[in-house]
């Protein structure tokens, strides 16, 4: 046992340089304890149930799957089947459909600026309709690219008489619409979907990014036509 200096009394004994981890605290030269950090035991580790799986961020769970899908849909330029979803990202049909349904859900109940809707057979995102003027101003800066009252015409024959031929489209409107229907597909609106048998000419339909633009599911869903028409339309067409 060692005796401090000066005093002749007996002082704690030392192992080294260093106290021994067990006793407490080191002892600095003064006699006052000198904090030295603590050094997690194994007992301290996290258990194996509290990391990111315990919590379902697993890899292949639901919010991974969500991620994928608002990756996926982030870069595409028209909307993307269901199905198309499910074998990109290798999951079942049901439960890519049942993903989509539940985070366009939660964009709207946030408020967020974009929405997620279900458009022409597909899923695509779209700046939602509060803030369209906002995004309208900035992308054209104020002005609208609209179509002429004759594209209008033979955009609306084409979507209800299709498929349909530029003749056919010509003696509806009473016009040559030659030079509109080549507009209408350059804008993508209409696309030539093969020949008549009979005649063997082009025959033209509308695309799936004219639903797109009108916001359909599909053709069942144009207004009904009739109510609009003259009641002799046959006759004026056979003419």
């Amino acid at each position: 046992m060692e005796r401090s200096e000066g005093t002749g009394q007996a002082g704690p004994a030392r192992t080294g340089d260093r106290d021994d981890p067990v006793a407490g605290p080191a002892a600095g030269s003064s006699g006052v304890p000198v904090d030295v950090p603590d050094v997690p035991s194994p007992a301290d580790a996290p258990a194996s149930g509290d990391g990111p799986e315990a919590s379902g961020e697993r890899p292949d769970g639901v919010q991974s799957l969500r991620a994928a899908l608002e990756a996926v849909l982030m870069v595409v330029d028209e909307p993307v089947a269901e199905i198309t979803l499910a074998q990109v990202l290798e999951r079942p049909t049901g439960e890519i459909a049942k993903a989509l349904r539940e985070l366009s859900a939660e964009y709207t109940a946030a408020g967020r600026g974009f929405d997620l809707r279900e458009v022409a057979g597909g899923w695509r995102f779209y700046t939602r309709a509060e803030c369209a003027p906002l995004v309208e101003r900035f992308v054209r800066d104020g002005q609208q690219a609209r179509l002429t009252q004759a594209a209008l015409e033979t955009l609306a024959v084409v979507a209800y008489r299709q498929p349909v031929s530029r003749a056919r489209v010509a003696a509806v409107r009473g016009v040559n619409s030659d030079g509109v229907m080549r507009t209408l597909v350059a804008r993508g609106l209409v696309e030539e979907a093969g020949t008549d048998p009979e005649s063997q000419a082009v025959l033209y339909r509308t695309t799936s990014y004219f639903l797109e633009k009108l916001g359909l599911k599909s053709l069942d869903e144009l207004p009904e036509l009739a109510p609009f028409l003259p009641d002799d339309v046959e006759t004026l067409e056979e003419k």
